[in-house]
């Protein structure tokens, strides 16, 4: 139940971040973290171990807010 939330929250970074026509390698720099890491966020492969505090650093550096990253998340 909860993987499939990961997997719409990282599909909606990987939306934003082309719509932005930015690389991994620089959303994650900006972020400070790995660009592995975020890779692994944006195919909902951390499930429990992503922060609240990164997830509000990659949708401040895309421009969004929490609230746009997380629209339809909750709905499973």
């Amino acid at each position: 139940m909860f993987a499939s939330r990961y997997k719409k929250i990282g599909a909606k970074i990987v939306f934003y971040r082309k719509l932005k026509s930015m690389t991994q390698e620089k959303l994650a720099e900006e972020v400070g973290i790995t660009p592995q890491y975020l890779s692994r966020i944006e195919n909902g492969g951390y499930t429990k171990s992503v922060s609240l505090s990164t997830l509000m650093k990659i949708a401040e550096k895309l421009g969004i807010t929490m609230s746009e990253l997380m629209d339809g998340v909750e709905n499973g």
